[in-house]
């Protein structure tokens, strides 16, 4: 098991359909316990309840709330007496066009996307140091890499390519800590977010495409995290790992 006695967060994971439940099931397998944070507490409870084992937790967290975050990461370090592994994957989407942004819509794609990230971050890096060691895995997206994609507008590319930025700094700065820090791209994957806004003509548009002829599965984004949890990436930071079939080779 690649993650025997270890502790991972994992945000915005109990979506029945999500990236973070699909990583949070496969970090269970690997002997991990796991803390789903996420808005939705009952939701989270649920998630916990399919995870492989025992001993893991569910968190209500607004992550645009630095306290909410602080709390949230002292409740999983009393709980465990450690922290090794933070996905920041609570994320949200918009579709406006450029002159359609609007202030509101703005500030939450950069709250939840950015500084939710920003404010886990902070949270779990003492700890980490403190161990003298962690990893970090953030959620970007292959829209920050091509300008835009088939959901998101020019303010999510945005706030996605802020991440990226952030995920190479913070890499450079925690990497004398012995905390790696990386993110994934992903393109388009079958989840709740894109499966319900697709018609089937689209669909099968977007697969013409794909190099790989598919469009991607949470379980595959979940194995790519695994990756950059576990000591199999030991030497990687400061890295955008991407998944998306071939659809964005650059």
């Amino acid at each position: 098991m690649l993650l025997k006695g270890q502790v991972a967060v994992i945000t915005g994971g109990a979506s029945k359909r999500g990236l973070g439940l699909a990583t949070a099931r496969l970090f269970a397998e690997h002997g991990a316990r796991v803390a789903i944070l996420d808005l939705d507490l009952d939701a989270a409870k649920e998630a916990i309840a399919t995870l492989k084992g025992r001993g893991h937790l569910a968190i209500r967290c607004d992550v645009t709330k630095r306290a909410a975050c602080e709390r949230a990461v002292e409740r999983v370090i009393r709980r465990y007496n450690r922290l090794d592994i933070l996905l920041n994957y609570a994320g949200i989407t918009s579709p406006q066009r450029v002159m359609q942004v609007d202030d509101a819509t703005y500030d939450r794609i950069f709250d939840i996307n950015m500084r939710g990230t920003l404010h886990m971050t902070q949270a779990v890096v003492p700890q980490m140091r403190a161990q003298r060691s962690g990893s970090i895995v953030n959620m970007s997206s292959v829209s920050a890499q091509r300008g835009g994609g088939v959901f998101g507008g020019s303010h999510y590319s945005a706030a996605k390519g802020a991440i990226l930025g952030y995920t190479k700094a913070c890499a450079r700065e925690l990497g004398p800590d012995n905390i790696r820090v990386n993110a994934i791209c992903p393109s388009m994957i079958d989840t709740d977010i894109t499966g319900g806004m697709l018609t089937d003509e689209r669909r099968e548009e977007i697969k013409k495409s794909i190099p790989m002829g598919r469009i991607g599965t949470a379980d595959e984004v979940a194995g790519c995290g695994l990756f950059l949890a576990s000591s199999l990436s030991s030497y990687v930071t400061g890295s955008e790992i991407d998944i998306n079939g071939g659809s964005h080779i650059h």
